[in-house]
């Protein structure tokens, strides 16, 4: 009896030995994670295994981290004209979930277990964050509106995805090439711009509180429009941009309608035509997917500014 009595200690003991050493070895990996998505606490279990990235500069920014193999599915490939050449191949291999925003179905059917997506693309409208975590999905959101939160982002998906050196690599290395390009432009006046993504009933541009407005500074720009701040994207009068005067107007570029149709909308609009910057042409170019907060925060800094002050650069 004494026996069977040691034995089945033993047993016990070694299941209890067994469960410490999993236990010690899964917190040494470093999960779960908890990180504050702009006042949503989201915690990570385990590594996130299949990831869905809602928006172009989501997706190249997982590439850029060397995350790109665990991508299931991306969307919005219709705001992109195609990822930065470096990123090329990584991007181009990932599925699309959807070539415009993605669907319910599609987020749902995907059997992803993270989504990182554009503020605008997991909403009340379709799919939910709320209604996607009843089927094992975790979601951060892309929603900065500063440096500094866009960076946390990276940041938070090196914790998560425990790349932490390599997402601080990254965020250095952004720091560096937009100190750069700044320094080069110290001694310049800021430039009056009109951000033009599309014209109908007026133009619509981005206001204050819009990442691009950021980015604009950053080249050494000033949004004219950066005074309205209710929301990131406004229509305004044809007669307030003529008013404003912008000495350039930054064009934004999307699958339709096309710069050269934009340009040709521009010329042919009788107050717009007005403008001295029109009458000279100083039009400047950036695609959609580059004033989008994600990795492409320096080489949007580095190609307005070479717009914006060609004799500089």
């Amino acid at each position: 009896m004494k026996n069977l009595v040691g034995k089945a200690a033993a047993v016990a003991l070694s299941a209890v030995m067994a469960v410490s050493f999993g236990s010690a070895a899964f917190a040494a990996e470093g999960y779960p994670v908890t990180v504050d998505n702009y006042g949503r606490e989201v915690t990570i279990a385990d590594k996130p295994e299949k990831v869905l990235t809602l928006g172009p500069n989501c997706t190249e920014l997982f590439a850029a981290l060397g995350l790109s193999d665990l991508v299931v599915g991306r969307s919005l490939i219709n705001h992109s004209r195609g990822p930065l050449d470096e990123y090329a191949d990584k991007v181009n291999a990932i599925p699309e979930l959807n070539y415009s925003s993605a669907t319910r179905e599609a987020i749902i059917s995907s059997g992803a277990d993270f989504i990182y997506a554009l503020d605008w693309e997991i909403g009340d409208e379709g799919c939910n964050i709320d209604e996607v975590g009843q089927y094992g999905m975790d979601v951060y959101v892309n929603s900065a509106t500063t440096l500094e939160e866009q960076y946390q982002e990276i940041s938070d998906i090196g914790k998560i995805f425990d790349i932490e050196d390599t997402a601080a690599a990254f965020v250095q290395d952004q720091k560096d090439r937009i100190a750069a390009v700044q320094e080069k432009l110290a001694d310049q006046e800021p430039l009056n711009v009109l951000i033009y993504d599309s014209g109908n009933d007026g133009v619509f541009t981005c206001a204050g509180t819009n990442f691009e407005s950021l980015l604009v500074g950053l080249a050494g720009g000033r949004n004219i429009f950066e005074d309205l701040t209710e929301k990131q994207w406004v229509t305004v009068s044809y007669e307030e941009v003529l008013a404003r005067n912008p000495d350039l107007i930054l064009i934004h570029d999307y699958d339709s309608p096309s710069v050269e149709e934009k340009i040709a909308e521009i010329k042919s609009n009788p107050t717009l035509a007005q403008l001295d910057c029109v009458k000279n042409e100083r039009f400047g170019i950036i695609t959609l997917e580059s004033v989008l907060p994600g990795d492409r925060m320096a080489y949007a800094v580095e190609t307005m500014a070479k717009d914006f002050y060609p004799d500089v650069f």
